[in-house]
């Protein structure tokens, strides 16, 4: 092989190998995919067949990816006119007075739904080593002035659908026992939980239904089949979409529409849409 030939082929192996990344870095990341499934609720009221509940989860508002995409997400995702959104989990990355003044700023051009919004707190809402409750406290009033109702170990029945919100297994706060002993199985329930490792731990009481959860970003990175190098959970089952537990639960992991770091391969950022109908079988 020639000196010249050599050069060009070292070039164009160059060039292979850098579109990967750029497209990891620069293209997938803000790429949202709206993924449209049907949502069979067991006791779901006549009145709310058809209904659009949306699930956005995992923001992480701060400084490792330029949030406006955020807010051009929250337009398009208007065009599905929800009637319910629901928030799970991790509105900002590191819980920062920063991060504080940047979610205020999203959340002012979030997406509503028009029978209800409401949300959950994750494990980087409580900040440093996931135990600061001022950023919980904080992130609480941002999205509660802007229009969400919070769900902390709580219920609230909305139009004849009942929200089961537990707050995030690893922050100091963690206590679905708290609403789950009043678990009423002639409702129309739903719970959402930020992690899904929750799935496993022993506080159901019986609960059958879905589960709407966040937190794993889908891995982020992954070859579907072959490797999932990062999964922030115990069960390396958990990593995205949906999941039949055998036992009546039905979870479903939304992929994020944030990222921890500005990153995707094969994991494209998510918004859920939901279509409602009733069920008699879960």
């Amino acid at each position: 092989m020639t000196r010249k030939k050599f050069l060009k082929r070292l070039l164009q192996l160059s060039a292979a190998g850098a579109l990967p990344f750029l497209y990891s870095w620069q293209f997938e990341p803000f790429w949202v995919e709206f993924v449209e499934k049907k949502l069979p609720v067991k006791n779901l009221p006549e009145n709310l067949e058809g209904k659009i509940l949306m699930q956005i989860s995992d923001l992480h508002v701060g400084n490792r990816f330029d949030w406006n995409f955020l807010i051009k997400s929250f337009a398009k995702a208007q065009d599905f006119h929800p009637d319910f959104v629901v928030y799970t989990g991790d509105y900002v990355n590191h819980g920062t007075p920063e991060d504080h003044k940047s979610l205020q700023k999203v959340m002012e051009k979030a997406v509503y739904g028009k029978l209800g919004t409401f949300g959950i707190m994750g494990n980087h809402d409580y900040g440093k080593n996931w135990k600061d409750l001022g950023s919980s406290e904080e992130i609480c009033r941002i999205l509660e002035n802007n229009g969400v109702t919070m769900l902390k170990n709580q219920q609230t029945e909305s139009h004849g659908l009942n929200f089961i919100g537990f707050d995030d297994l690893w922050s100091p706060n963690f206590d679905p026992m708290k609403v789950m002993k009043d678990y009423d199985p002639e409702k129309a329930n739903l719970v959402l939980c930020h992690n899904p490792d929750v799935c496993d731990k022993d506080v159901w009481n019986g609960y059958q239904g879905w589960i709407l959860s966040g937190h794993t970003h889908g891995g982020q990175c992954r070859i579907p089949g072959v490797i999932t190098p990062i999964l922030p959970v115990e069960n390396r089952k958990y990593v995205s979409g949906e999941i039949d537990l055998h036992d009546g639960r039905m979870l479903y992991i939304n992929r994020a529409l944030g990222h921890s770091y500005q990153v995707r391969f094969m994991v494209r950022p998510e918004i859920t849409v939901f279509k409602l109908e009733c069920d008699g079988k879960i």
